[in-house]
């Protein structure tokens, strides 16, 4: 019974390719904007977890802090759920950095002696929004002389100013981006709610005869559902691989550009991972979408059995 609905669907299609044709470009110009839209949120979102997570605290280590109690501070950052990656830097090893950061010039580095550098504590947080209050802690530890950032973003305040930028170019990303989409979802409802009532209104004569021999309702409603069903998958299926192709190509260009910074993932699994997930979710949405629309068109033109 299925394979009579499918048939007499795919005939239906035939039978009006450029109606058919307009159905699966307005679904596939929706499903094609979800697709980026959703891989720019992706990775508005890991350039803010990276800006929050990759700054260093460094607390700087008074010269007569005891070794007992530089351990205890230690112990106290690791097992604080808000702080990972807790390293101790020596004088010596706060020496071989310099050393590196000035390796161009030498000189500099044979005119110092470790004696100068205060031995520390580095961390980073988990949340930029512990920052401020971890640091306040930090600072009144007896050993703590001072405390500062390593990354190259300025002092504290700066650094808060860089992640609300980012966090208010992700809003209007996901709000503009779901509301042009939105658009399009309502766009492509509409084509086929009209493409489904044309085709139930030039099918009434045949509607009425098959009301009349007994066909039941699921028999008449089956092949139209099916080609709302055949346009939402096409449509998915073409924009999400139009969508797929362009970001697979641009990514080497993306990832040379951010550096570090994984704005989209490294390796082709993960990308395909993360790609099916979209998949997954743009062919219930589209189905529902389908589904939605046919039974729609459906009532509206006339109730069936």
């Amino acid at each position: 019974m299925s394979n009579i609905h499918l048939k007499t669907a795919l005939d239906y299609i035939k039978r009006s390719p450029f109606q058919a044709l307009a159905a699966v470009f307005v679904l596939t110009l929706t499903f094609f904007v979800a697709t980026l839209v959703s891989i720019l949120v992706y990775s508005s979102s890991q350039l803010i977890k990276y800006f929050e997570t990759r700054p260093q605290v460094i607390a700087f280590l008074k010269d007569d802090a005891k070794q007992d109690m530089v351990s205890a501070l230690q112990n106290k950052l690791v097992g604080d759920v808000r702080i990972k990656e807790v390293k101790y830097v020596s004088k010596e090893e706060a020496l071989e950095i310099y050393k590196k950061a000035t390796s161009d010039n030498p000189l500099l580095g044979e005119l110092v002696s470790p004696t100068i550098f205060p031995a520390s504590l580095e961390f980073s947080v988990n949340d930029l929004t512990f920052a401020q209050e971890i640091i306040d802690e930090v600072k009144s530890e007896p050993v703590v002389d001072s405390v500062g950032f390593t990354a190259a973003l300025g002092g504290e305040e700066s650094l808060q100013d860089v992640v609300g930028r980012l966090r208010t170019i992700t809003t209007y990303v996901k709000i503009g981006g779901g509301v042009f989409t939105g658009i399009l979802a309502i766009a492509s409802f509409m084509i086929l709610l009209i493409i489904i009532s044309m085709r139930m209104a030039m099918r009434r004569e045949e509607v009425e005869i098959l009301n009349l021999i007994g066909a039941t309702g699921k028999f008449i409603r089956s092949p139209i559902i099916l080609e709302a069903f055949i346009y939402s998958i096409v449509g998915v299926l073409v924009g999400w691989s139009i969508a797929f192709i362009v970001v697979l190509f641009s990514a080497p260009g993306i990832l040379s550009y951010f550096g570090e910074i994984p704005v989209l993932p490294k390796d082709t699994v993960s990308l395909l991972i993360i790609f099916g997930i979209v998949l997954g979710v743009e062919l219930i949405f589209g189905l529902i979408l389908s589904l939605s629309g046919s039974l729609l068109a459906i009532s509206r033109v006339r109730r069936v059995r």
